[in-house]
């Protein structure tokens, strides 16, 4: 009996120290290190949603960010973006509170135009500095005012601050981390280890919408 037992042991640790794999959209069943899996749930009203977490000094949130805008346009499902600003880049903290700052006293639209031209700039933007003369001179390029105090309560930072720890929540170690969701399942176009490959992003993105029998949705944020 006590044999039986401690078989029983050694098969429960074993199914608990493999790799959880879960089903997805397109393709086998993959790994990923994700914990809390409640977040990757699209808005009410939705479907399907497109869930990204991303870095403005990262070059491959760069490459990815036009693809995220257009499939959310061309497939109409929201766009769900999350600020997760490594600590190692000294100013995209900064350069998210900015793009708060934009989306929420200009205008969303003007927002997206701000992080694209960010993500353009990459090259030219290396501290806090750099960023505030960039984002000076373009907001004035567009008509607008930087004001001497972006962020006086710091409730703009509070809510990236809240992004970054929604990240952390799920365990984000990678960015991009895109993921296409549902209501009951979700799969990781790039984020996980090994899953870089954003060609794929369509592909999955059309699957999620075919299984679920998704019409339309609005683009916003979380």
């Amino acid at each position: 009996m006590r044999r039986l037992f401690l078989i029983a042991l050694f098969v429960v640790a074993i199914a608990l120290a493999a790799p959880a794999l879960h089903a997805q959209f397109l393709g086998a069943p993959t790994h990923d290190d994700f914990r809390d899996t409640t977040i990757l749930r699209p808005p009410a009203g939705s479907k399907v949603a497109i869930i990204v977490f991303e870095d403005l000094g990262c070059p491959a949130c760069a490459r990815a960010h036009p693809l995220e805008s257009q499939a959310a346009e061309q497939f109409h499902v929201p766009l769900l973006r999350h600020d997760f600003p490594i600590p190692a880049h000294i100013w995209t903290f900064e350069g998210a509170v900015y793009a708060r700052y934009i989306e929420e006293k200009i205008s969303p639209k003007l927002a997206d135009d701000f992080r694209s031209a960010v993500f353009s700039a990459q090259a030219a933007i290396s501290n806090k500095d750099d960023l505030h003369k960039f984002a000076q001179r373009w907001l004035q390029q567009h008509g607008q005012k930087m004001p001497v105090v972006i962020d006086p309560s710091g409730a703009l930072a509070a809510r990236v601050q809240a992004d970054f720890d929604l990240g952390l929540r799920l365990n984000v170690t990678h960015t991009p981390t895109i993921v296409v969701v549902s209501r009951n399942n979700y799969q990781v176009v790039c984020g996980a280890e090994g899953l870089v490959d954003t060609t794929q992003f369509i592909p999955i993105l059309r699957a999620a919408i075919q299984q679920t029998g998704t019409g339309s949705g609005a683009r916003g944020r979380k």
